[in-house]
């Protein structure tokens, strides 16, 4: 089973006020209802709390959770 980077949980709930029981390996930012501005401003929020720069592009209204943290700790040179 994947799992999510504790800092994407943190972010969603205390910025977002995205309830904790929505944020599963599975959910996107569609899902979680948070269209393109949220999208952006999670994502500055997100390298703030990480340090990591994203890649242009990773954060898609499709992109799952699971997915991010990948991209999170490929970018960060974190071994899964």
């Amino acid at each position: 089973m994947s799992s999510i980077d504790p800092r994407i949980t943190d972010v969603l709930s205390r910025t977002f006020k995205v309830p904790v029981a929505e944020i599963v390996p599975e959910s996107t930012m569609d899902s979680l209802d948070m269209d393109s501005l949220a999208a952006a401003e999670f994502a500055v929020v997100l390298r703030e709390a990480s340090g990591v720069e994203l890649d242009t592009g990773v954060l898609t209204r499709g992109t799952t959770l699971a997915e991010l943290t990948a991209h999170l700790h490929a970018a960060a040179g974190v071994a899964r």
